[in-house]
C-alpha cells in the first residue's frame, strides 16, 4: 500500500494511483495502459483545409484518458471531483490494487516515451511530458518505501477520513443518492478491513507510529461509534445525524425516508461498529508492541526514508543538515524583526517575555463559547471579503469558485490540525472551504487570524488550487495534482505579499504574520531534528515554546503532527523562499517592466510544478519580456 498524504491526491504519472492510501473494491478488470495510435509529428491539413492532429494534440488527448482510466479505478475520487459514478463505492485499498496501479503508472510512462516525440510538441505539451515524467519517475522511487508510513494517525486515516468523506462530500441531491450512501455504510467494514491489513503488514516490517499515537485514535474511533444508534443515547452519532439531515432535505414520503433512516442503522450497528471495533482492538495491539521513540530513524533504513521524503517534499536536493540549518538561520532572521515590533508597541521584556504575554493576555484572544467561536468565523469572512477587494492590485487571473469559512466539525476537531483548505469541487458543486479548528479558542490566537485566512483563504490557496482546477489548457493530471513544496510554499508567500499592499496595519497583527512565518521556520528545525538528530518529543517541544509564541496546546498538536509526517512541514519554508528568490530576480532583470501581476500569472496559470521547473519557468518569461521592449 501507498501511503501518501492526501493533498498529492492526483499527483503522479498514474496519478491516481496516489490515493491507494484511501481505496476500496471496485469492479473494474486490470487495465492496459491506455493505447493510441502512432502521433503525427507535425501540423498539416488535408485537401479540404481540415486540420490534421499535431504531436502535442495527440499527447494531450492521452493524458486524458490515461486521467479517466485511473480515475475509474477510484470511486471516492470521483465522488471528491464531484461526480456521481459509482457513487454506492469506496476505492480499493488492496496491496493487489497498489501494485496494480503502480505498474499501470510504470507502463504507462514507458508507452509515452516510446510513441510520443518530445521534440515535436509544443511548449506547454513539453512540459506536461515533464511532470509527467517527473511523477511517474518519483513513484518509482517511492515503491520501495510503501509501506514506510502510516496508515493511521491521530491527524488522519481511515477511521477519520471516511466518516468526514461522507459528510462532506457525499452530496444527496435524490433518492438513489441516499441509497448510495446507504450502500457506503454497508461496504465500509471492507474498506477499513483493507486498510488494517496494510498496517499490520507495515507493522510486520517493523513500521508501527509511536506508542503516544494510539490513545487519540482510539479515541477519534470511538467518537464515530458514539451516540445513537450505538447506544441508548438521543443524540444521534456524527453519521446518522448527517445522513438524517440529508435524508430530510429530500423531502419523501414519509415510508421512504424511515426505510432509508432504518437501513442506515442497520448497517452502522450491524457493519461500520464492528470495523471500528476491529480498528480499536487493533491500536490496542500494536500499541503494546509500539516504541516510545518519534523519529523516523528509528525504523528500518529510516535514514533512507527520510532523505527520500525531504527530496518529495520540497522537490529539491537538500539534505537534513542543510535543512537544519536554514531553519536555524531563518529563526535568528525573524527574532530580529519581532523585537523590532516589540519596540514600536514599548514593550519592556525579553523576547520571550513577549511571547509569554501574546500568549496569556486576554485581549488576544475569544471566548471558548459558541459566541467566541462565532465571531472568529465571522471575522475571518470579513477579513476574505476585505481582501477580494485588493485582489485586482495583485493578480491577473482569478478564480470562479466560491470561497466559504467553516469549523472544522466537532467530531474530528480534537486530533484535526489547526487550519486547512478544501478545493472546489470542479462542477461547482461545492466551495472551496476554509476550514478553522476551533476546539480550543487558546489556540486560535486573534492576532494570528489575519495571516491564517490570507494563507488558507486568499490570496493563498484558493487564489491558486481553485484558478488551477479551472486552467482549460493543461492536462486534468496537471489540474488536480501538486507538490508541497510549491502549494505550501504558495500559501507561506501569500501571508506575506498582503503585508507590501498595506495589510497588517496593526503591529500586533503584523506580528502574527511574523509568528506564522517563525512557526514555519522553527519546522525546519524541528523536523530535521526529531527525524535526524533524534530529538525527543518533549524536546522538540521545547524547542517551540522557547522560540515561538504559539501556545503550548498548539505546539504539542504540531509536533506530534511532524512525528507522523516526516518531511512534510519542511516544504513550506523552502517554497516559501524560492518563490520571493525567483520574484526578486524577475524584478531585477526586468525593472520597470517588471508588473507583479505578471509574475503570479507565471507562477499560477499552468498548475503546480517543482520548484526547479518553476524557476525555468520564470527565466524564460523574463527573456520573453525582455526581448519584447
Amino acid at each position: 500500500m501507498i501511503k501518501t498524504p492526501t493533498q498529492t491526491w492526483l499527483a503522479g504519472a498514474s496519478a491516481l494511483a496516489l490515493l491507494a492510501a484511501c481505496s476500496q473494491p471496485s469492479e473494474d478488470e486490470t487495465r492496459a495502459p491506455a493505447q493510441t495510435e502512432q502521433p503525427a509529428s507535425e501540423t498539416s491539413v488535408t485537401s479540404n483545409g481540415e486540420a490534421i492532429e499535431t504531436e502535442s494534440d495527440r499527447l494531450n488527448a492521452w493524458f486524458e484518458q490515461v486521467f479517466e482510466e485511473n480515475l475509474a479505478r477510484y470511486p471516492m475520487i470521483q465522488t471528491y471531483l464531484g461526480r456521481k459514478t459509482n457513487y454506492g463505492q469506496w476505492n480499493n485499498a488492496s496491496e493487489a490494487y497498489a501494485r496494480e496501479s503502480y505498474e499501470i503508472g510504470q507502463a504507462n510512462l514507458a508507452y509515452m516515451r516510446e510513441n510520443f516525440d518530445f521534440d515535436a510538441l509544443d511548449e506547454n505539451a513539453q512540459l506536461s511530458w515533464r511532470l509527467f515524467e517527473y511523477d511517474a519517475e518519483r513513484e518509482a522511487e517511492s515503491w520501495r518505501w510503501r509501506d514506510h508510513g502510516y496508515t493511521f494517525t491521530p491527524l488522519s486515516g481511515p477511521h477519520m477520513n471516511a466518516p468526514t468523506f461522507l459528510i462532506n462530500n457525499h452530496r444527496v441531491d435524490t433518492l438513489e443518492d441516499a441509497e448510495a450512501y446507504v450502500e457506503r455504510l454497508e461496504g465500509m467494514g471492507e474498506y477499513l478491513d483493507q486498510n488494517i491489513a496494510g498496517s499490520r503488514r507495515s507493522a510486520e516490517a517493523g513500521i508501527l507510529s509511536p506508542r503516544w499515537t494510539y490513545q487519540p485514535m482510539i479515541e477519534t474511533a470511538r467518537n464515530v461509534i458514539s451516540g445513537a444508534p450505538f447506544d441508548d443515547s438521543e443524540t444521534p452519532s456524527p453519521l446518522l445525524a448527517d445522513f438524517r439531515g440529508k435524508v430530510e432535505a429530500l423531502d419523501l414520503e414519509p415510508a421512504e425516508a424511515e426505510r432509508l433512516i432504518a437501513e442506515a442503522e442497520a448497517a452502522l450497528t450491524g457493519i461500520v461498529r464492528p470495523a471500528y471495533e476491529r480498528i480499536i482492538a487493533l491500536f490496542e495491539e500494536q500499541e503494546a508492541a509500539a516504541s516510545t521513540d518519534d523519529g523516523a530513524w528509528q525504523h528500518p533504513d529510516g535514514g533512507e526514508y527520510y532523505n527520500h521524503q525531504l527530496n518529495g517534499y520540497t522537490t529539491m536536493d537538500l539534505s537534513a543538515e542543510e535543512i537544519h540549518q536554514l531553519g536555524l538561520s531563518e529563526v535568528d532572521r525573524i527574532h530580529g524583526e519581532m523585537r523590532a515590533i516589540m519596540e514600536e508597541v514599548d514593550f519592556d521584556g525579553t523576547l520571550q517575555d513577549f511571547f509569554e504575554f501574546m500568549r496569556t493576555d486576554e485581549q488576544f484572544y475569544y471566548a471558548n463559547t459558541p459566541e467566541g467561536r462565532q465571531r472568529y468565523l465571522d471575522e475571518a469572512t470579513a477579513l476574505i471579503d476585505t481582501m477580494r477587494e485588493t485582489l485586482p492590485q495583485m493578480f491577473n487571473t482569478f478564480p470562479e469558485a466560491e470561497l466559504v469559512v467553516r469549523r472544522v466539525e466537532e467530531f474530528r476537531e480534537q486530533q484535526a490540525g489547526k487550519a486547512f483548505y478544501q478545493r472546489p469541487a470542479p462542477n461547482g458543486t461545492r466551495p472551496g472551504v476554509y476550514y478553522a479548528n476551533l476546539r480550543d479558542m487558546a489556540d486560535m490566537p486573534i492576532y494570528q487570524m489575519e495571516a491564517l485566512a490570507y494563507h488558507e483563504g486568499s490570496p493563498g490557496h484558493h487564489m491558486q488550487l481553485a484558478i488551477m482546477q479551472e486552467l482549460d489548457d493543461v492536462p486534468a493530471f496537471r489540474r488536480f495534482g501538486g507538490y508541497t513544496a510549491y502549494t505550501e510554499g504558495w500559501g507561506l508567500y501569500s501571508e506575506y505579499l498582503p503585508k507590501e499592499f498595506g495589510f497588517y496595519s496593526d503591529p500586533y497583527s503584523d506580528f502574527g504574520r511574523l509568528a506564522m512565518e517563525l512557526w514555519r521556520a522553527c519546522r525546519l528545525v524541528v523536523d530535521t531534528g526529531i527525524h535526524y538528530h533524534q530529538w525527543t518529543r518533549e524536546e522538540a517541544v521545547q524547542y517551540l515554546l522557547e522560540n515561538t509564541p504559539n501556545p503550548e496546546g498548539d505546539v504539542r498538536a504540531a509536533i506530534d503532527r511532524y512525528i507522523v509526517w516526516p518531511g512534510q512541514a519542511t516544504a513550506y519554508k523552502v517554497g516559501m523562499l524560492e518563490i520571493l528568490r525567483l520574484r526578486d530576480m524577475a524584478e531585477e532583470a526586468l525593472g520597470e517592466a517588471y508588473d507583479i501581476r505578471d509574475f503570479h500569472d507565471v507562477v499560477l496559470t499552468q498548475g503546480a510544478m517543482p520548484l526547479a521547473v518553476l524557476e525555468e519557468r520564470v527565466n524564460a518569461w523574463i527573456e520573453e519580456t525582455q526581448a519584447a521592449q
